[in-house]
Protein backbone atom coordinates (compact mmCIF):
# COMPACT_ATOMS: atom_id res chain seq x y z
CA UNK A 1 0.00 0.00 0.00
CA UNK A 2 1.35 3.39 -1.05
CA UNK A 3 1.24 5.94 1.68
CA UNK A 4 -0.32 9.09 0.72
CA UNK A 5 1.63 12.13 1.36
CA UNK A 6 0.05 15.08 3.44
CA UNK A 7 0.35 18.55 1.60
CA UNK A 8 2.20 21.23 3.41
CA UNK A 9 0.88 23.81 1.73
CA UNK A 10 -2.67 24.93 0.24
CA UNK A 11 -4.64 27.52 -1.71
CA UNK A 12 -7.72 29.36 -0.34
CA UNK A 13 -9.42 27.61 -3.39
CA UNK A 14 -8.14 23.93 -1.84
CA UNK A 15 -9.15 24.80 1.61
CA UNK A 16 -12.53 25.83 0.52
CA UNK A 17 -12.85 22.51 -1.55
CA UNK A 18 -12.02 20.64 1.06
CA UNK A 19 -14.44 22.07 3.71
CA UNK A 20 -17.77 23.04 1.38
CA UNK A 21 -17.23 27.02 2.39
CA UNK A 22 -16.66 29.67 0.51
CA UNK A 23 -13.62 31.61 0.10
CA UNK A 24 -14.92 34.71 1.53
CA UNK A 25 -15.57 32.98 4.76
CA UNK A 26 -12.03 32.07 4.91
CA UNK A 27 -10.88 35.56 4.52
CA UNK A 28 -13.40 36.43 7.14
CA UNK A 29 -12.09 33.90 9.52
CA UNK A 30 -9.03 35.65 8.68
CA UNK A 31 -10.30 38.97 9.66
CA UNK A 32 -11.43 37.88 12.91
CA UNK A 33 -7.77 36.50 13.26
CA UNK A 34 -8.52 33.11 13.51
CA UNK A 35 -6.71 32.21 10.65
CA UNK A 36 -2.86 33.41 9.73
CA UNK A 37 -1.78 32.67 6.36
CA UNK A 38 1.68 33.79 5.27
CA UNK A 39 1.67 35.57 1.66
CA UNK A 40 3.63 35.26 -1.58
CA UNK A 41 5.36 38.10 -3.02
CA UNK A 42 2.59 38.49 -5.00
CA UNK A 43 0.34 38.79 -1.56
CA UNK A 44 -1.45 35.24 -2.54
CA UNK A 45 -2.50 33.51 0.75
CA UNK A 46 -0.61 30.64 1.60
CA UNK A 47 -1.95 28.03 3.91
CA UNK A 48 -0.09 25.46 6.11
CA UNK A 49 -0.99 22.48 7.80
CA UNK A 50 -1.69 24.41 10.83
CA UNK A 51 -3.95 26.88 9.18
CA UNK A 52 -6.13 23.90 8.09
CA UNK A 53 -6.06 22.28 11.21
CA UNK A 54 -7.68 25.63 12.61
CA UNK A 55 -9.91 25.45 10.17
CA UNK A 56 -11.18 22.66 10.83
CA UNK A 57 -11.34 23.38 14.42
CA UNK A 58 -13.02 26.90 13.30
CA UNK A 59 -15.80 24.49 11.08
CA UNK A 60 -16.07 21.86 13.93
CA UNK A 61 -16.43 24.99 16.69
CA UNK A 62 -19.29 26.91 14.64
CA UNK A 63 -21.28 22.86 14.34
CA UNK A 64 -21.10 22.88 17.94
CA UNK A 65 -22.84 26.46 17.81
CA UNK A 66 -19.78 28.29 19.43
CA UNK A 67 -19.72 31.98 18.44
CA UNK A 68 -16.37 32.92 16.55
CA UNK A 69 -15.11 34.72 19.44
CA UNK A 70 -15.71 31.64 21.70
CA UNK A 71 -13.85 29.51 19.13
CA UNK A 72 -11.29 31.88 19.13
CA UNK A 73 -10.40 31.38 22.97
CA UNK A 74 -10.79 27.46 22.28
CA UNK A 75 -8.27 27.65 19.35
CA UNK A 76 -5.79 30.50 21.12
CA UNK A 77 -6.31 33.02 18.43
CA UNK A 78 -7.59 35.86 20.52
CA UNK A 79 -6.40 38.87 22.55
CA UNK A 80 -6.65 36.73 25.72
CA UNK A 81 -3.12 35.13 26.65
CA UNK A 82 -3.96 32.19 27.80
CA UNK A 83 -1.86 29.23 27.33
CA UNK A 84 -2.83 25.51 26.57
CA UNK A 85 -4.39 24.70 30.51
CA UNK A 86 -6.15 28.21 30.00
CA UNK A 87 -7.39 27.33 27.02
CA UNK A 88 -8.68 23.61 27.98
CA UNK A 89 -10.40 24.95 31.20
CA UNK A 90 -11.96 27.69 28.78
CA UNK A 91 -13.23 24.78 26.31
CA UNK A 92 -14.54 23.35 29.05
CA UNK A 93 -16.89 25.96 30.46
CA UNK A 94 -17.92 26.37 27.29
CA UNK A 95 -18.61 22.91 26.19
CA UNK A 96 -20.47 22.31 29.91
CA UNK A 97 -21.95 25.47 29.28
CA UNK A 98 -23.16 24.32 25.56
CA UNK A 99 -24.26 20.82 27.09
CA UNK A 100 -26.91 22.19 29.80
CA UNK A 101 -28.11 24.43 26.54
CA UNK A 102 -28.44 21.51 24.37
CA UNK A 103 -29.90 19.64 27.55
CA UNK A 104 -32.64 22.46 28.27
CA UNK A 105 -33.58 22.78 24.82
CA UNK A 106 -33.81 18.64 24.11
CA UNK A 107 -36.35 18.59 27.24
CA UNK A 108 -38.45 22.02 25.93
CA UNK A 109 -38.99 19.94 22.53
CA UNK A 110 -39.82 16.73 24.64
CA UNK A 111 -42.45 18.71 26.09
CA UNK A 112 -43.60 20.42 22.85
CA UNK A 113 -43.52 16.76 21.61
CA UNK A 114 -46.18 15.53 24.50
CA UNK A 115 -48.44 18.51 23.83
CA UNK A 116 -48.82 18.09 20.34
CA UNK A 117 -49.37 14.60 20.60
CA UNK A 118 -52.46 15.17 23.58
CA UNK A 119 -53.89 17.88 20.65
CA UNK A 120 -53.23 15.42 17.93
CA UNK A 121 -55.07 12.61 19.61
CA UNK A 122 -58.16 15.12 20.78
CA UNK A 123 -58.14 16.27 17.47
CA UNK A 124 -58.50 12.33 16.13
CA UNK A 125 -61.06 11.19 18.32
CA UNK A 126 -63.29 14.91 17.62
CA UNK A 127 -62.53 13.79 13.96
CA UNK A 128 -63.92 10.31 14.43
CA UNK A 129 -67.12 11.83 16.15
CA UNK A 130 -68.22 14.14 13.84
CA UNK A 131 -67.52 11.42 10.64
CA UNK A 132 -70.18 9.16 13.30
CA UNK A 133 -72.39 11.47 13.28
CA UNK A 134 -72.24 12.40 9.43
CA UNK A 135 -72.62 9.11 8.70
CA UNK A 136 -75.68 8.40 11.47
CA UNK A 137 -77.18 11.49 9.82
CA UNK A 138 -76.93 9.94 6.51
CA UNK A 139 -78.25 6.44 7.39
CA UNK A 140 -81.45 8.36 8.76
CA UNK A 141 -82.57 9.60 5.85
Amino acid sequence: MIEKKSKEKYSISELAGEFNISPRSIRFYEEKNLLNPKRTKGNQRIYAKSDRARLKLIMRGKRFGYSLEEIGEMIGMTSTDFDEIGQINKSLEYGIRKLKEIREAKAELEMMEQDMLKVKDKLMIRLKEIEGANKQAGEGR
